[in-house]
């Protein structure tokens, strides 16, 4: 959804004050994580999670070992997964809040 600009205009309509909701807690950390990415990074990452290619698929259309896609798209889908734990953490805990 980040990769396709969804996620933006989704946080758009979702909010447009500053709060920090949960939606725009993951835009904004989104944001920061892939703008820290090269673009050979975020190419690897579209073509793995976007256009859904198996490591394999992307491994041979840019003549790398498997394991060189892993080690530069792993740590950043690690990164995201953490971001969406605590943007869900976020919610249940305003949840219980209100």
């Amino acid at each position: 959804l980040y990769l396709t600009g969804t996620m933006k205009s989704w946080t758009d309509r979702i909010d447009s004050t500053d709060q920090l909701t949960p939606q725009r807690f993951i835009f904004n950390a989104m944001t920061e994580v892939f703008d820290s990415l090269s673009d050979d990074d975020l190419e690897l990452i579209r073509l793995r999670y976007v256009e859904r290619l198996t490591l394999s698929e992307v491994a041979s259309r840019y003549l790398l070992h498997e394991h060189t896609i892993r080690n530069h798209t792993n740590p950043t889908i690690k990164q995201v997964k953490e971001i969406i734990k605590k943007a869900t953490e976020q919610a249940q805990h305003a949840g219980e809040v209100d």
